[in-house]
């Protein structure tokens, strides 16, 4: 039950019919209260009871005279109220009764202390007790017991200290109770006077230390004044807040008869001790038990004091007094703990000595640590240290100091033994170890050392020669001399001295720092710099100087001149460099002064260049050997008439790192030009070197029009032409051309073909003449040189025959001009060649018609009929061709065929490239040279559009209007360009789309093309960056999904390998919501406009593309890209329809493929080293095929098997151990 500190008030109202009277509280416990009534009518009665008069009243009945009504709170008021019922319910006027209940009885009664004259007691009370009150009996003595006295001790607050009876006050001095060690006087009264029975009031001394469990308060009453040796009772009632008393707790005591108290050591040494103590009480005799560790002893004393003799040194003795009375009883003993101290140590000496130290040792047989008292002269605060050895040093002294040295032996618990003592003195100081802490031109910073640190030195200095600062200092071991001359040897003597005493002195030598030098002046040379400056010390006629000469790209140079000399030439400088020259003013070859310093450049090495000429451009190329030295770049400054122009350059090509390379570009062709390089370095520029060059003359401008063709008889007809424009070069020479072909304009190869060629039919072009400029043909005007030739007059001009004309037949007239015209044969001016010669071509006239020969007029009737004839036949001709070449103009992609085929035997393919690849792959390079030109007529009006010349990555690689592919048109008429054209596979003429590398503004135009063409598979054969410039933009997002327009695309796996990258995209139209997987074959090892390393590499790749691809939908498109779209894209394709022409038909063209691969878009396989790596291509296949025996598809298992854990793509299986 929980002991509740609040009050309760509980009711009892009993009821009854008549009135009730009488009723009483007849027992109280601290859960019950009993209630009797007197008068005898046995009705039923009603009890209502109430906490505190408060509260929900608690109902009972009874029939009985009397009722206990239990379960109540502790130390709590409860109010009854008593009806008497009635028959029917009814019920008479009340009783009103009040009881409360008992607090719990204390807890934990017990002495804490018990003296001869002071008990104290303590107890628990709960949180129901407000108060307790004590009653102490005296039961008597052992004498008599039978004199009772009863105290009451009221007004005890639980959780306080109390004290009873109070002291009593005395003036002029202090009293307490002699077991608290003062006594109050020599008279003890007697307990009746201590304890007056009318004192009930106890001291109240603060708040008491309980250990009282969880919810209880401990108090404590200390009695003081008792009788020793008297037997006492204590009873504790508890008390709650109106008086009311809990059961008593009772405990008896007996005071101690005698006590011994307050043991004292007044006296002790290593083998006696001296002890005094007091007396609570009476005591006969006193027995002292000494105890140490296992043995012991025993003393007997009279009186209150005794020495303890033959002890042990540095031991703990307990020691204890027992009061023996006149009976023989012992009183309580007083108990000691004491350690004797340590003896004196023996042999106490000095055993070493120096300016600053001391030192001791003695020898000691029972102590472990020892304390050393020292004094200077006797006298003053002595310094204390202790040790634990046996010997000490005692440093920190003065020199030539007498010090008294004390010992004192340490023993345990803070013991110790009589002291010795002995002294000594510190030998004297020396000054030594004097050094120059810092020097300059007027001032020396000297420091030394001393053997002593005494504060009473001074320290006296002798300076030669003589200076007028101070010579005296002291105490600090530290002095600057100012006012010296620079560069002047110092000799230096000082002497400690102490009360006119000097030490020992110490002398030293030492130079002040010479002056900086001034105005320095430098000469400088390609490798070699002369140097002169000035010194105005006194003493510099003795100076020797040293130079430091140091550069960023060379070790530092030193040269140290001559005494007195001021100035230095020094050589094997690099020329063009930066140096810092740094003089040093020396004296006595040890101290310098501070540096002067000034920087400067030698002079740049200047170069001898040479020019050449680019053939065919307006460019010169500039070489020379790098100079010696270093450079800064050079001066290049180019001048022509009144053009002059100067540019630096800060970096030159290299050349093996010896040579210099400059391009001097946009020139004029055959033009001269004054070239002077200059080398600059450090601002400074070499001596310029000058030459004069002429640029290289190219192709002339071909003539805006053509030549004039006038008929002169049946076999000659008149030329006439303008000169050509010579803005690029001078006219060397015009051939005038004859063809009876179609040609629009000839070309370089028909220079080759003479008159009679023609006549051979070996060719239906001719050169019939040659003019040279110097040669005077001009008629007409002078602003504009007209030339006349005369064609069939039979002449000869250097191997080519003017002869006669054909009559009846259709001639037209070209002109070549030269700039540079070259023979095959120059010694016997032999004919053109075309391809070394610089040329170029007017357009052929219009066609003339030659008459008849006259001589067959004869023969005209039967002409004319004839000729009807051959007119009619010829019209129908005419109207048939002219009709097909209509139908032709309208023929649609599919249709386009390629013109020429170069098809060769699997079996004889090894041989063909062999003889291909002979005389450096020159058989190659004529194929390849023959498909220069193939397709690049075809119009492309649509790439060409000023709306779409931002969506071309290259302005000369543009797709032709009739395999371009065609987006859906969204807003503008121009929304359906793509730089991009349908190829023809070997399964279908659009089994492959090439296109070039997006751009940031193409990505939407690319996607868009991914999703309308139904495009699966992306090859892509390109880096994003190569060479640091941006081939092609990266298209497809890393991460997270990404919007292009209205089509979305995410990434959903990506396997790095080192030639290659696969990913896979889903590609979502967002309007249709319609999606479809897309795989990229990223092949990440071809360079731009190069070939791969291997043959084996790409044919791989071609064939884990090959294997997606069977497995994608029927009629979808491979987009094929690199940078332009044409170089390696074509390659890729060709490779790929070779690998099928090789399977199916056992044939090799790879020159058709190429043609019609050209014939699609221009420049597909871009370059020569393409086109030879196609035929190692397919040779490599061949041979590989031949050694293996197995189908060329199922080759390559190395490329499928790296993929064999890849993941699939959404709607695609499982082939070939790939999983696509």
């Amino acid at each position: 039950m929980n002991l509740l500190t609040s009050r309760f008030l509980f009711l009892f109202q009993i009821a009854c019919t008549g009135d009730v009277s009488d009723f009483r509280v007849t027992s109280v416990s601290t859960t019950e209260i009993g209630l009797t009534r007197s008068n005898n009518d046995s009705g039923s009665i009603k009890i209502l009871t109430t906490r505190d008069g408060a509260g929900e009243p608690r109902n009972e009945t009874t029939t009985n005279h009397s009722i206990i009504t239990g379960g109540l709170s502790l130390g709590t008021t409860h109010r009854s109220e008593i009806f008497p019922q009635g028959p029917n319910g009814t019920q008479g006027p009340p009783q009103t009764v009040e009881g409360q209940t008992e607090p719990n009885p204390v807890s934990g009664l017990h002495v804490t202390f018990m003296g001869t004259t002071k008990v104290t007691l303590t107890w628990c009370s709960d949180n129901g007790t407000a108060k307790c009150r004590m009653l102490l009996e005296s039961i008597g003595s052992q004498k008599d017991s039978t004199q009772d006295s009863v105290f009451n001790i009221s007004d005890l607050e639980p959780g306080n200290r109390y004290q009873f009876p109070p002291p009593p006050v005395v003036s002029n001095e202090t009293q307490k109770d002699p077991e608290d060690g003062v006594e109050a006087n020599n008279t003890e009264r007697s307990p009746a006077e201590k304890l007056p029975s009318n004192h009930t009031a106890p001291v109240y001394l603060g708040t008491a230390a309980s250990s009282c469990h969880q919810g209880s308060r401990g108090t404590e009453v200390q009695l003081v004044g008792l009788k020793p040796g008297t037997q006492y009772k204590a009873t504790v009632y508890s008390q709650a807040a109106d008086g009311t008393e809990g059961q008593p707790q009772v405990i008896e005591f007996r005071t101690n008869r005698s006590q011994v108290l307050d043991i004292q050591v007044v006296n002790i040494s290593a083998t006696n001790m001296s002890l005094t103590w007091r007396i609570s009480g009476n005591a006969s005799s006193y027995q002292i038990l000494v105890v140490r560790e296992t043995t012991f002893f025993n003393l007997t004393a009279n009186e209150m004091h005794v020495v303890i003799p033959g002890l042990t040194s540095s031991t703990l003795y307990n020691i204890t007094v027992y009061p023996l009375h006149d009976d023989g009883s012992e009183g309580t003993p007083g108990f000691l703990q004491a350690y004797t101290p340590p003896g004196p140590v023996s042999d106490f000496r000095v055993t070493s000595v120096n300016t600053t130290e001391i030192g001791l040792a003695w020898s000691s047989n029972d102590s472990d640590s020892f304390k050393i008292l020292t004094t200077r002269d006797g006298a003053g605060e002595p310094r204390n240290e202790t040790t634990t050895n046996h010997s000490i040093i005692i440093g920190g002294l003065n020199p030539g100091t007498k010090y008294h040295f004390e010992i004192f032996p340490q023993g345990p618990n803070g013991t110790q033994g009589p002291p010795q003592t002995v002294e000594g003195q510190t030998e004297s100081s020396v000054v030594f170890g004097i050094r120059v802490v810092r020097v300059t031109t007027t001032e020396m910073e000297l420091k030394w050392e001393s053997t002593d640190t005494t504060f009473q030195y001074i320290y006296r200095l002798d300076i030669q020669p003589e200076v007028s600062c101070n010579k005296t200092v002291g105490p600090l071991k530290e002095i600057t001399l100012s006012s010296l001359m620079p560069g002047t040897l110092y000799n230096i003597t000082i002497t400690p001295e102490m009360g006119d005493v000097p030490g020992t002195s110490s002398s030293i030598a030492e130079y002040t720092r010479p002056s900086s030098v001034s105005n320095i002046e430098i000469n400088t040379t390609t490798t070699a710099a002369a140097f002169s400056w000035q010194n105005f010390d006194n003493a510099s006629s003795t100076y020797t100087y040293r130079l430091l000469i140091s550069g960023n790209s060379s070790n530092p140079v030193e040269n140290i001149t001559g005494v007195g000399t001021t100035y230095a030439t020094v050589c094997g400088l690099i020329p063009g460099s930066s140096y810092t020259v740094e003089i040093f003013a020396q004296v006595g070859n040890v101290t310098e002064g501070a540096s002067s310093s000034a920087s400067f450049c030698t002079d740049a090495a200047p170069v001898n260049f040479s020019c050449e000429p680019v053939p065919k451009e307006p460019t010169l190329v500039l070489t020379w050997a790098l100079p010696p030295g270093n450079n800064a770049g050079f001066k290049l400054e180019v001048s022509s008439g009144a053009c002059d122009n100067m540019t630096c350059l800060e970096n030159c090509s290299l050349e093996n790192g010896t040579s210099c390379m400059a391009e001097v570009t946009h020139l004029n062709f055959c033009t001269s030009y004054n070239i002077s390089i200059t080398t600059l370095s450090c601002g400074k520029n070499a001596s310029s070197v000058q030459k004069t060059c002429t640029t290289d003359s190219t192709d002339p401008p071909p003539p805006a029009e053509a030549p004039v063709i006038t008929p002169v008889s049946h076999n000659s007809i008149k030329v006439t032409f303008s000169e050509f424009n010579d803005s690029h070069g001078p006219i060397k020479a015009y051939a005038l051309i004859l063809t009876t072909g179609k040609a629009k304009r000839p070309s370089p190869n028909v220079l080759k073909y003479t008159y009679e060629d023609f006549k051979k039919e070996a060719s239906d072009t001719y050169v019939t003449y040659l003019i040279t400029t110097d040669e005077n043909y001009s008629q007409g005007l002078s602003e504009v040189l007209k030339y006349e030739i005369d064609v069939g007059n039979e002449s000869t001009t250097c191997g080519y025959r003017n002869g006669k004309l054909e009559p009846l037949s259709s001639y037209r007239a070209s002109v070549a001009g030269f700039t540079k015209i070259v023979f095959n044969c120059p010694q016997n001016c032999g004919l053109i060649n075309g391809t070394r010669s610089y040329v170029s071509f007017s357009e052929y006239s219009k066609a003339i018609d030659l008459p008849q020969d006259p001589g067959v007029i004869c023969g005209a009737v039967f002409g004319c009929i004839f000729g009807a004839l051959v007119v009619a036949v010829g019209g129908f001709i005419f109207w048939r061709n002219k009709r097909k070449d209509e139908k032709n103009n309208e023929m649609s992609f599919s249709q386009i065929k390629p013109k020429k085929s170069k098809l060769i035997k699997v079996e004889n393919f090894e041989a063909y490239f062999k003889k291909q690849q002979a005389d450096s792959n020159c058989g190659f390079a004529e194929e390849y040279e023959d498909l220069k030109l193939v397709g690049i007529s075809q119009p492309k009006y649509a790439a060409e559009l000023a709306e779409n010349r931002g969506k071309n990555r290259y302005n000369n690689v543009l797709p032709y209007d009739v395999s371009r592919v065609k987006l859906s048109v969204q807003t503008h008429s121009t929304d359906d360009y793509i730089n991009a054209n349908y190829m023809p596979g070997y399964h279908s003429k659009k089994e492959f789309i090439a296109m070039q590398g997006p751009l940031p503004n193409t990505l939407k135009d690319f996607w868009r093309m991914v999703w309308e063409k139904n495009v699966y598979a992306i090859v892509m054969l390109t880096k994003c960056v190569e060479q640091g410039r941006t081939k092609c933009e990266e298209y497809w997002p890393s991460k997270e999904a990404q919007d292009y327009g209205d089509i979305t695309v995410a990434m959903s796996s990506e396997i790095i390998h080192p030639e290659w990258t696969i990913r896979d995209f889903t590609v979502k139209n967002v309007q249709t919501r319609e999606s479809h997987p897309v795989r990229q074959f990223h092949f990440t090892s071809w360079p731009d406009h190069g070939v791969p390393e291997t043959t084996d590499l790409l044919i791989s790749f071609r064939y884990l593309v090959r294997d997606y691809v069977t497995q994608s939908p029927p009629e979808t498109p491979i987009l094929v890209h690199c940078s332009a779209g044409v170089g390696r894209t074509g390659t890729f394709i060709a490779i790929d329809r070779l690998i099928y022409q090789i399977e199916n038909e056992n044939t090799v063209d790879v020159y058709g493929i190429v043609y019609d691969l050209r014939m699609h878009r221009p420049l597909m396989v871009q370059t020569e080293d393409q086109y030879v790596f196609l035929n190692q291509c397919v040779l490599d296949i061949i041979r590989s095929r031949k050694d293996s025996k197995v189908d060329l598809i199922y080759q390559n298992t190395t490329a499928m098997t790296i993929y064999e854990n890849f993941m699939p793509g959404p709607r695609f299986g499982k082939t070939n151990g790939y999983i696509a």
